[in-house]
């Protein structure tokens, strides 16, 4: 089991997860599909770069708040539900304290284990097609599908060997009736600090997606992301402290940290290799980056946390 000091000192404020499953555990949890309700797991405050693992549905039935998917801004304060692919950039900002509705994770794996699933997303394109990922709804359509959430949820909590087929059709149903009632709302403005904001991660995203024992990651510093995106590492900086609360170099080492972490845990590359890749030529700084913010080394990690 994972030590109380790694857990407490984990860094990772940017994926779009629930405090139920933090983000650190993500990797190890073996979980294929889980649904929350609102009023007991409230979405807080958050901006997520790409690259999550799972497939998101989201229910809001009160409250208010600010959704934000790439470069499209909606104010949310009548009842929606909204269709998220794992590789849009997003944030989500409470306008209120009331929280109503649900919410589905669902990961990769579990799409592609139902292929009946997978052809009904390929054929309504709500995660795909950014023009209906986002559904305006009447209190009665909400009603309805809050009605699907709630079973299953309680499929989720019968934990048969049937439920995971339950919930797949499940699924289905909802992207059925999302369409079939589908009022797609036109995106507000987006301001231009948000823009730089997204830009950063696209450009994180781009760094990092491609790292490889053989070409290292690009660029890793502040001043770096500012110059290819052709502002002042100040203004940056101010921008990323604003919307999310942490600078821009926090957010590169959460990300080099996430990637890091993952490279020991799912290939057999060497610790130089990994170290190497993230931008560390020499191994001793790499070690000494893990473990001032892991609190173990990379070698301790590994043997902890192999599956």
């Amino acid at each position: 089991m994972p030590s109380q000091t790694l857990d407490s000192r984990t860094i990772d404020t940017l994926r779009d997860i629930p405090d139920l499953i933090p983000v650190f555990r993500e990797y190890f949890e073996d979980w294929t599909i889980r649904v929350f309700n609102r009023e007991v797991h409230e979405c807080r405050n958050y901006l997520s770069p790409n690259r999550r693992d799972f497939y998101k549905v989201l229910l809001t039935t009160k409250g208010a708040g600010v959704f934000t998917m790439g470069l499209n801004t909606y104010y949310l304060e009548e009842p929606t539900i909204l269709f998220i692919h794992p590789n849009d950039i997003i944030s989500w900002k409470n306008l209120s304290a009331e929280s109503g509705g649900y919410y589905c994770l669902f990961r990769r794996s579990f799409v592609n284990e139902h292929p009946t699933l997978k052809a009904s997303m390929d054929k309504f394109a709500l995660f795909t097609d950014k023009s209906k990922s986002v559904i305006r709804l009447t209190e009665k359509d909400a009603q309805a599908l809050e009605q699907l959430f709630a079973k299953m949820k309680e499929e989720e909590l019968l934990g048969s060997k049937w439920s995971d087929d339950s919930l797949q059709a499940y699924l289905q149903l909802l992207m059925v009736e999302s369409t079939k009632i589908a009022n797609f709302p036109p995106p507000d403005n987006v301001t231009d600090e948000f823009r730089h904001v997204h830009e950063f991660f696209r450009l994180l995203e781009a760094e990092t997606a491609g790292i490889n024992k053989e070409a290292p990651i690009r660029i890793r510093t502040a001043k770096e992301f500012a110059a290819d995106l052709g502002v002042h590492p100040n203004h940056l900086n101010a921008l990323l402290k604003k919307h999310t609360g942490q600078n821009v170099s926090t957010h590169i080492k959460s990300r080099l940290l996430d990637e890091t972490k993952v490279l020991l845990l799912q290939t057999d590359w060497s610790l130089q290799e990994i170290g190497y890749s993230i931008g560390y030529a020499e191994q001793p700084n790499f070690n000494s980056f893990f473990k001032k913010n892991t609190g173990i080394t990379p070698a301790e990690f590994r043997k902890t946390y192999h599956l």
